[in-house]
This record gives C-alpha cells, sequence and structure tokens, in this order.
C-alpha cells in the first residue's frame, strides 16, 4: 500500500470537488457548498493561483486532498503555510495519509521559508484534534476567529461609500 502526494491539475478538479463535499458531509454542512468543478479550475489552476492543492493517492487511487495558501507573519517577517483543508476518505483512514499529507505541507512550508504552518480545527473533531496533537501541534486556544460573508460583508463594505 504505497501512499502518493502529489500536485493537483486542473483535471483533478472533479476529485478536488468531490472530496469538498465530502467534508461538507463529514462536518455536517451537506448544504454549504457553493463550489463548482468550472470554479476549480479557474481559481487553483489559473495563472498566477492564490491557493494550492495537493492529491493524496494510494495505489494510484485518490484517497484525499489538500488546499492551501500562503500568508505573511508580520512579527516573524516571513510567509506562513495556511491550510485551508484537509479531507482523507472515510474508508482510508488511519493508514497514514493524513500524517504523509501533513509531513509533505511541512516539507513545502521550510523549503519556502515559511515561519509557521497553521490551521484551524472544528472543537467538536475529536479525531483530528488527537491526531493534531500526536504529530506535535499546540492549539492557540488564546485566538478567536471571526468572519465577515455573505450579506454581512457587502453591508459593511458598502458603509460609508
Amino acid at each position: 500500500m504505497s501512499i502518493q502526494i502529489r500536485s493537483a491539475e486542473k483535471q483533478d478538479a472533479e476529485t478536488i470537488l468531490n472530496f469538498i463535499n465530502e467534508l461538507a458531509i463529514y462536518e455536517k454542512e451537506p448544504d454549504a457548498v457553493l463550489n463548482t468543478v468550472s470554479e476549480i479550475e479557474a481559481k487553483l489552476f489559473c495563472e498566477h493561483a492564490r491557493a494550492h492543492a495537493l492529491i493524496c493517492e494510494q495505489d494510484g487511487e485518490a484517497i484525499g486532498f489538500a488546499v492551501y495558501f500562503y500568508n505573511y507573519s508580520t512579527w516573524l517577517g516571513k510567509h506562513g503555510l495556511y491550510l485551508e483543508d484537509l479531507y482523507v476518505s472515510q474508508d482510508n483512514r488511519g493508514n497514514g495519509a493524513g500524517k504523509a499529507i501533513m509531513q509533505y505541507l511541512a516539507r513545502q512550508a521550510l523549503a519556502n521559508d515559511c515561519g509557521r504552518f497553521e490551521w484551524v480545527v472544528l472543537d467538536w473533531n475529536k479525531p483530528a484534534i488527537e491526531f493534531y496533537d500526536n504529530i506535535g501541534a499546540k492549539a492557540q486556544s488564546e485566538w478567536i476567529i471571526y468572519r465577515l460573508a455573505g450579506d454581512e460583508l457587502k453591508s459593511f463594505a458598502e458603509q460609508g461609500k
């Protein structure tokens, strides 16, 4: 059982969308995905893509994916690698695929002189939390995530125009 990690290619867009939908179901938000194959192709595989995707394969079959991008730490004066999504299909968990993806991304971060590799996890996702604890990641409990989206984003952006 050979696990391989590779950069996703445009022809992986449908596979990526399938994994996104599986992840949404796992995260109890099956109707929240608005993404499409054409959006994935346009955003992840354009000339100046701001986010990147990986495919995890076992014996040539796609079993998982990750999407990540680079940010910038003003305090460190270095870029950071931010993991947006990591998903391994239900039947393939526990075989080292998630760890292989995380190690691949850690190597990407180091190769690109990043000072950090960060992500968020839902507070109820105990298997993921245990996994992250086991690989040596440290929870940053002092930070609270805020979000403006949809109508709130539009309304705020239009204030004071």
